[in-house]
């Protein structure tokens, strides 16, 4: 997103007072729930939730204290519910909704299509057996949730311009079946059982100010026209927002992509919000200034578009990020493990936490 030098870090860490003076801000309100910070400000917050909450009490309890709205991190994608032939698995999701349930947060469905993480023995199928089962396995799933869920991701990460299909399209199993109308044709199917949920288009990478960022930038706005234009139902557009510092990031243009996603009628989530740290630091005093510097200036300047309503992190600490689980398997030993979102391993709150509740507060104002 931004280049940084030792003496940027530096400077962000001289400059401590001023966090530190957020931070008593906030301690001197009665609200301490970046849920609650939110909403104040018209902002839903969330967070994705995966089946450690069953079991980690103290992370449970963030969530409940947290979040106001839930999105299932595994529990709805197709390799939990159908890893193999037989019986569908919804036993991960029912418990998650029930969770939520209990706590009266809405919780949001991820996802019903992507051309990733799609059982072997589905990509076996013929090219007609794959239709069908493309067809019966979304109006089952939708059906069995009608009423129950805030939205549905019903399509994810649509374009991946490093598999070079025409169009930037993301290949995979649904691709090969349909082309790229595979989109439409899961939308209308979910509308065909379900017209209560919102349906969400969901994509990544459109953060970058590279050639990949710009390019799924391009697409998803061509796909938006063509489903609004077919009268397909497409209520919002989810962006992930996993920061990477790595590539570059100019918030103007970020900003003009936000009025032209806004401008064709939809809703915009940011979905699966959080910082990867691995260009930054090792200290972790700096490093921790460098991701909420990066976290404070990326929401602020989304969050002056009145389209975006929803922003979700992707897990609330760190110990739990898929960041955290990747490096783990790649060095079981690693000194240094990643701190991308805005509470610690021990349920603490990171600088990151003051950030965002800064730019919760900041929300619509120029």
């Amino acid at each position: 997103m931004q280049e940084w030098s030792r003496r940027d870090a530096l400077a962000l860490i001289a400059g401590a007072g001023v966090a530190s003076c957020g931070k008593e801000v906030f301690a001197a309100q009665p609200a301490q729930s970046l849920g609650d910070i939110a909403a104040r400000n018209g902002i839903v917050f969330g967070a994705a939730a995966g089946p450690v909450i069953d079991k980690d009490i103290a992370y449970r309890e963030l969530y409940r204290t947290h979040t106001r709205i839930v999105t299932t991190d595994v529990a709805m994608k197709m390799g939990t519910i159908v890893p193999k032939p037989g019986p569908k698995r919804f036993e991960s999701a029912d418990r998650l909704l029930q969770f939520c349930a209990s706590h009266n947060i809405p919780m949001r469905g991820h996802c019903l299509i992507w051309n990733e993480w799609v059982p072997q023995w589905i990509k076996s199928m013929s090219g007609a057996e794959r239709e069908k089962f493309f067809d019966s396995y979304i109006e089952e799933v939708a059906a069995r949730y009608v009423g129950m869920l805030h939205s549905w991701d019903v399509v994810n990460e649509p374009f991946w311009p490093g598999h070079k299909a025409p169009g930037g399209y993301r290949l995979g199993p649904w691709y090969e079946a349909f082309g790229t109308g595979y989109v439409r044709r899961a939308f209308e199917r979910v509308a065909m059982v379900d017209r209560k949920t919102k349906l969400v288009l969901n994509e990544a990478q459109s953060e970058r100010d590279d050639d990949v960022g710009i390019a799924v930038r391009r697409g998803l706005l061509q796909l938006v026209d063509e489903l609004k234009h077919a009268g397909v139902p497409l209520h919002a557009v989810g962006l992930q927002s996993h920061l990477q510092p790595r590539y570059p990031h100019d918030p103007g243009r970020f900003a003009e992509f936000l009025h032209a996603l806004a401008g064709r009628g939809v809703d915009i989530y940011l979905t699966e919000f959080d910082v990867r740290d691995d260009t930054f630091p090792d200290d972790i005093a700096v490093r921790d200034a460098m991701i909420a510097e990066t976290a404070e200036k990326f929401l602020t300047n989304a969050l002056r578009v009145p389209a975006v309503k929803v922003v979700i992190a992707w897990e609330l600490a760190d110990n739990y990020s898929f960041y955290t689980d990747a490096a783990k398997k790649k060095d079981p030993l690693a000194q240094r493990l990643p701190r991308p979102l805005p509470f610690d391993s021990s349920m603490q709150k990171k600088p990151l936490w003051f950030a965002m509740a800064r730019a919760f507060e900041n929300a619509r104002k120029s």
